[in-house]
């Protein structure tokens, strides 16, 4: 891969400007560092000493911390590699594409893309109806391999599928995707897409989308990671682009959509975001 920027990572100017304004508002209702403070916060913990007891805290944290007051998870554009049919190639429909572990390729191939490990849990939200957990909605989840690029896109990826896959949220809104860490690639900063759907009917319908945005990965964890074998052109690429001139997280640094994020390249890391909508 070339250090050059993934081309056109919008839907265009008029998508550009809505979703810019929305964001925008919602940094209105932030009033103060100590509330910015407190939304950074909202964003639950990926520790615990089990499985269970990390998932636990963080559906209990996630229903104290999300409020009347506590903005939507911001709008945002799912790029030009989404694979859901908007874009060219639609995995949405592939059989197989419902999973938790989202590493390696499926159908054809079988091919396992090599990267630090990474769990990445999601507490969805429903800010309309009193910050409940969003139980039974879907979740499509992609990103870049550890060297910026994207299956179903980019040269030499075109036949592979991994890092691709829908959930349904449990009974607390949440769900976990095991995964690789997201490289770097020039004119971004590190990050995650997402998309949910209302029920995982519509998310392997191609249906209504009621939520596209993004997670912006942590600087310590990037730094760690990158330094590491196989991320070389991340390593490279990663100090071009900061939070503040990212195209996405820019205009707020990314304060709605910054993962809570623990561990260490040899354990593997682990990812949380509150998702409200």
């Amino acid at each position: 891969m070339t250090n050059s920027p993934h081309p056109d990572h919008d839907r265009g100017l008029e998508f550009d400007l809505a979703t810019l304004l929305s964001r925008r508002r919602a940094l209105g209702l932030v009033f103060g560092a100590g509330a910015v403070a407190g939304l950074a916060a909202c964003a639950p913990s990926g520790g615990g000493t089990s499985a269970t007891a990390s998932a636990t805290a963080q559906v209990t944290r996630a229903l104290t911390e999300c409020t009347a007051n506590t903005p939507d998870t911001p709008e945002e554009t799912g790029g030009p590699y989404p694979a859901d049919g908007s874009n060219g190639p639609d995995v949405l429909t592939a059989s197989g594409v419902v999973r938790s572990d989202i590493t390696a390729s499926f159908g054809g191939s079988a091919t396992k893309a090599p990267g630090v490990p990474l769990k990445v849990t999601l507490t969805v939200m429903d800010n309309a109806n009193g910050c409940k957990p969003l139980a039974g909605a879907a979740v499509y989840l992609w990103h870049a391999t550890r060297d910026g690029k994207y299956s179903l896109y980019d040269q030499g990826l075109e036949n592979e599928n991994f890092l691709r896959g829908v959930q349904e949220t449990d009974a607390n809104g949440q769900l976990e995707f095991t995964t690789i860490f997201p490289g770097a690639y020039n004119g971004r900063w590190p990050h995650i897409h997402f998309e949910v759907f209302e029920s995982m009917s519509n998310a392997t319908k191609a249906g209504q989308i009621l939520r596209t945005s993004q997670i912006a990965m942590t600087e310590a964890s990037c730094n760690a990671v990158y330094a590491t074998a196989g991320y070389e052109s991340s390593k490279q690429n990663f100090p071009n682009t900061t939070l503040a001139s990212d195209m996405v997280f820019g205009d707020d640094g990314g304060i709605h959509q910054l993962a809570s994020t623990s561990g260490s390249p040899a354990d593997g890391y682990r990812a949380a975001l509150n998702v409200v909508i």
